[in-house]
């Protein structure tokens, strides 16, 4: 997330959302704070697996180094990177771009289950923070409740009381905008899963290629 992820700092975020069951800042103290938001996406626990570790098909540009939305790629493995490719044109790759950004490292990766990554988002980039998302994926029917849980913590100039609701602002954007994709939950159907599926498995080759080192 880069220059305008948290404009909200002087104008705060308000979150606009319409799918988020749960969200808010759940704890704070002088040296950090967690974020969590929580909602039932309208598609089986392996079509959103899919989804999720694409960030190019639902994280904001807006909160990109970039502006770009198809810079982004996730490698969903112990060690892989949520990064963003810094190009000057759209066939660049690792070795070609003008540099990359690391936006998370993957630590734990299950299929279905759970993603966790370490780092800290947008401007925390920049202090002494770590900062941990879990994101949990629970089958509901036929639907996933999915669950965003972001923890910040140490040393940071930025006032507590007005950065975490900036990033729980921007957390919770991320997790609509991924629910987006499949719709309502209570108009799930299969036609609507498989071009879901379908859009997806087009969207990761296009990031297999912006990865490729060769």
């Amino acid at each position: 997330m880069a220059k305008l992820a948290f404009h909200a700092i002087s104008g705060m975020v308000a979150l606009c959302s319409v799918t988020s069951a749960q969200a808010e800042v759940t704890d704070t103290a002088a040296n950090g704070f967690t974020v969590q938001h929580q909602t039932e996406i309208a598609g089986n626990s392996d079509a959103v697996w899919k989804a999720l570790i694409a960030p190019s098909r639902y994280w904001n540009a807006d909160h990109s180094w970039t502006g770009n939305a198809e810079n982004f790629y996730l490698v969903p493995q112990a060690g892989g990177c949520f990064c963003e490719l810094i190009r000057t044109i759209s066939a660049d790759n690792i070795k070609s771009s003008d540099g990359s950004v690391q936006h998370m490292r993957v630590i734990y990766a299950h299929n279905g289950k759970m993603l966790r990554m370490s780092g800290a988002l947008g401007p925390l980039q920049g202090e002494a923070v770590t900062g941990t998302l879990t994101i949990q994926l629970q089958p509901q029917g036929d639907a996933t409740v999915v669950r965003f849980t972001y923890k910040v913590g140490g040393y940071m100039e930025f006032p507590v009381d007005q950065i975490a609701p900036a990033v729980d602002g921007v957390i919770g954007e991320q997790l609509d905008r991924l629910a987006a994709l499949f719709g309502d939950p209570g108009a799930a159907d299969a036609g609507l899963q498989d071009d879901a599926v379908e859009q997806i498995d087009d969207g990761a080759s296009d990031i297999d290629e912006k990865s490729d080192p060769g």
